[in-house]
């Protein structure tokens, strides 16, 4: 069972923002083999959708409202341990995110940068393409809007 909590940056413990860190970098930048700079300075102006199971993040996601990242508000660092992508933790997490958005931020419209195998996923979850793919730190994507 995926414990889903929603957290400011200020809230977040130390813990977990080393944890949520580690699990970004893990993910990231050694699964994927992709050298960036995750922290982005983006974070503190974030809410932070954390799942937890076992006393462990395992799944998460950053979203930001609108004119803090993107014009609308925006989902990013969506991500699942590659040991727990078995459940569907991934629509957990994006559900909780797309509902955090519309409750807290009262926007509709939602904004994120998919990398672009995902995008039946995000499509599953009422995202369109918008636009053509792109390359982003080397990894091909594409702009995907709800609402």
């Amino acid at each position: 069972m995926l414990d889903i909590s929603v957290k400011t940056f200020d809230e977040l413990t130390t813990a977990e923002l080393y944890d949520l860190l580690q699990l970004r970098s893990e993910i990231f930048v050694v699964e994927q083999d992709c050298v960036y700079q995750d922290m982005d300075g983006k974070d503190q102006k974030a809410l932070h959708i954390i799942g937890v199971k076992n006393d462990k993040i395992v799944a998460y996601a950053r979203i930001f409202k609108g004119g803090d990242y993107m014009a609308q508000a925006s989902i990013g660092r969506v991500l699942v341990k590659a040991s727990e992508r078995q459940h569907s933790y991934g629509r957990d997490i994006m559900e909780t995110s797309i509902k955090t958005v519309e409750e807290r931020f009262q926007e509709t419209s939602i904004a994120l940068s998919a990398q672009s195998y995902l995008k039946r996923f995000y499509n599953s979850l009422g995202f369109i393409e918008k636009g053509g793919e792109y390359l982003e730190d080397g990894i091909p994507h594409v702009m995907m809007v709800k609402g």
